[in-house]
């Protein structure tokens, strides 16, 4: 069924499609925002400013955002009046499904996609030759995830309503959308069936057979009946026979086996992106095979033979692999001579996905782009020792990331969000939008500076103060060993007061900053508490000690967001200690002061009275959730108590349930949950009962 053919519906122009999701949808829908609440303080001047920008042909511009006034929704509305297919780029995992959680409610009717890095755990393939040690790549790869990115991008390759929420795993190596739309293979009803060439075909595109348990990424065949279940999609698809042709083509539920709609024709994906069209591969084969070759011969006149040995064996064995099945281990390696790129030319990437007039919002872009830029320089030095040492071919040098100024042509236009742009968006961007104004009045807070001497008495008068009314407090210094020592100077005088570094664990590091808001403890001592996304809203005094020092932790970028910890508690307010007004801290100074004389302004011509956000305290880590989250460990602890772990019946009967569990937290991602309940099944597998 050729789409191009179909009739355009009335009421818009999109077009009728049976799509890979296995359901009726109409083709590029518009982008319409589904919201509970409409625009407010400054937000319908930002969407109008950069929409206009948008539409002339603006290739960058800065919506200057400071926390809490509703970025995320101010994106979602440039979206829906510019009308473009958007890639929106995080700098982590955990914000970036914030994100995508947002745009899902966002857009109900769109294509909105999650594409991060596969791997729960990941140990890249190295070699250190101070040791001679060779570490073979170890990776726990997460099917969930690994399903989101195939569908984010065969959503690319077939609409243009999509949007993608990505980390900068979006810039690494994948396969070149035309090979991998070359091995897509169509069913339709009525057409002839060849059992061997079919069969054959789906293995080519990785698919495994499985007649047994129909899973991800598996096919069975009983008789006449053939069951698939690609991995981008919940439902499977069943393919009935009359002799060697197709009688009909339906959608079903694999676990309850439902059976859900009729379709005249099927479009299979490849069931990994790292999937080449069997002549493509066996054109390769010369050039795998020439290059090895020269490899050879290069170590064996330099008298390294062990190298040569290395490399020759190790890449014919993948030769035999690649002419067998057309897949082997680490294949994303030889992607350059695969497909048939000149050395040192760049990988094809998530980008190469979008149609050429995608709009890119970069998220909190003062620490974003520096990212995107490091990327290739340390993947580079890793796989040059792999080349030198006789593990890869120099081939492997080019399945790499994005070097920044490619980055920079592969994109377009371009949105930079932050409450602290850096220089680079400053010097890039035509236009700097200010969004100032928070929906619930709250107020940048005000700002004193006071002398270094005596700081820790004069906080400990401060920090009594906030406790008897029942608030919070943040203090922030330069290094670990003095975030202990004043929490252990401020226990011993009846605080209660808990650290935060980079020493503690990250499940940890959740549960502190959950009873910080529970009130289990008042005052948290760190080194970094400035984490974007990081919502305290109990936090009414953020202390920071040594402000004038210089450096990254006192930078202006730094302290506005640091100093930002507080702007969620109508109360808030900071106080540096510090012998000078450094630059930093003056600019700090004044930015903070140019907002809060807006948002008086504003409240004062509009009534409105400031009113600390309310926000339950399972939402430590996340700008916005539907559903609640039980505690983890209450829930461990629960779970344990019904049942005997000494019997082993009941051991394994926990287990599973654990896993389950598990799962689906992933498939929520509920990453900090999952990562609790993995670690419970591991002291549980190895008798560690008495942990939790």
């Amino acid at each position: 069924m050729d789409k191009k053919t179909m009739e355009p519906d009335a009421s818009w122009g999109g077009e009728v499609v049976k799509n890979i999701h296995g359901s009726v949808q109409w083709l590029d829908k518009p982008f319409v925002v589904h919201a509970p609440f409409e625009t407010s303080g400054d937000q319908q001047q930002a969407i109008d400013a950069l929409s206009a920008g948008v539409m002339a042909g603006d290739r960058f511009q800065t919506l200057k955002g400071v926390t809490g006034s509703g970025k995320t929704y101010t994106m979602a509305k440039i979206i829906e009046k510019v009308q473009r297919p958007t890639l929106i780029l995080s700098h982590n995992k955990t914000l970036a499904a914030q994100l995508y959680r947002e745009f899902k409610s966002f857009f109900p009717e769109n294509r909105v996609e999650y594409f991060v890095s596969t791997y729960d755990y990941y140990q890249p393939e190295a070699y250190v030759p101070g040791k001679d040690l060779y570490i073979e790549k170890d990776a726990d790869v997460n099917e969930e995830i690994d399903r989101m990115r195939l569908s984010a991008a065969f959503s690319l390759m077939e609409r243009r309503d999509v949007i993608v929420v990505a980390t900068v795993s979006c810039i690494f190596s994948l396969a070149n959308p035309v090979s991998l739309r070359d091995m897509t293979h169509v069913f339709r009803r009525g057409m002839f069936f060849d059992h061997a060439a079919e069969l054959e075909q789906m293995t080519r595109m990785q698919y495994e057979r499985n007649d047994v348990i129909l899973s991800h990424g598996t096919f069975r065949v009983h008789g006449d009946i053939i069951d698939i279940w690609p991995p981008y999609v919940e439902s499977a698809v069943r393919i009935t026979l009359d002799w060697d042709t197709v009688e009909s083509i339906q959608w079903f539920d694999p676990l309850t086996g439902e059976k859900l709609n009729k379709e005249e024709t099927f479009t299979l994906y490849p069931a990994k992106q790292f999937v080449i069209p069997k002549e493509q591969i066996l054109a390769a084969l010369d050039r795998i095979r020439d290059e090895m070759q020269e490899q050879w011969e290069n170590f064996t006149n330099t008298g390294r033979p062990v190298e040569a040995e290395r490399i020759k064996s190790r890449v014919e064995y993948d030769l035999d692999m690649l002419q067998e099945i057309g897949y082997c281990p680490g294949i994303e390696n030889y992607s350059r001579p695969l497909s048939n790129r000149a050395p040192g030319e760049r990988p094809a990437v998530l980008l190469d996905y979008f149609q050429p007039d995608f709009l890119t919002f970069i998220d909190e872009s003062h620490v974003t782009l520096p990212q995107v830029g490091a990327m290739y320089e340390g993947d580079h030095s890793r796989k040059e020792n792999l080349v030198n040492y006789g593990f890869r071919l120099p081939s492997a040098l080019d399945n790499r990331p994005l070097k920044y100024d490619e980055f920079d042509k592969v994109t377009g236009q371009r949105i930079f969000v932050s409450a602290t742009p850096g220089k680079e968006e400053k010097r890039l961007s035509k236009r700097i939008v200010e969004q100032i104004i928070r929906p619930t009045g709250l107020l940048d807070p005000e700002i004193s500076v006071r002398p270094s001497e005596g700081q820790i008495e004069d906080l400990f008068g401060e920090i009594r103060k906030c406790t008897e009314r029942g608030e919070r407090v943040l203090v922030t210094t330069l290094t670990k060993r003095m975030a202990e020592e004043i929490s252990d100077f401020f226990s011993s005088k009846g605080i209660r007061v808990r650290y935060l570094h980079s020493d503690i664990e990250t499940i940890e590091r959740v549960e502190i900053l959950r009873d910080l808001r529970m009130g289990t403890f008042d005052v948290l001592v760190g080194i970094n508490l400035l984490r974007e996304g990081l919502d305290l809203p109990e936090v009414a005094l953020v202390a920071i000690l040594d402000a004038d020092k210089i450096g990254f932790l006192r930078s202006t970028t730094s302290l506005i967001q640091t100093a930002g910890r507080a702007a969620r508690n109508a109360e808030g307010r900071v106080i540096m200690y510090a012998d000078r007004v450094s630059d930093a801290m003056r600019e700090t100074i004044e930015e903070t002061a140019h907002r809060r004389a807006v948002q008086m302004k504003y409240n004062a011509e509009h009534n409105i009275t400031p009113q600390t956000i309310k926000k339950a305290v399972e939402d430590i880590l996340e700008r916005d959730r539907e559903d609640e989250v039980e505690d983890g460990k209450s829930d461990i602890k629960i779970r344990r108590a019904s049942h005997n772990l000494l019997d082993s019946k009941e051991r394994k009967k926990y287990i599973k349930e654990l896993e389950a569990q598990m799962l689906e937290c992933a498939q929520r991602l509920e990453f900090e949950k999952a990562a609790l309940l993995r670690d419970e099944i591991e002291n549980v597998k190895n008798n560690r009962i008495g942990q939790f």
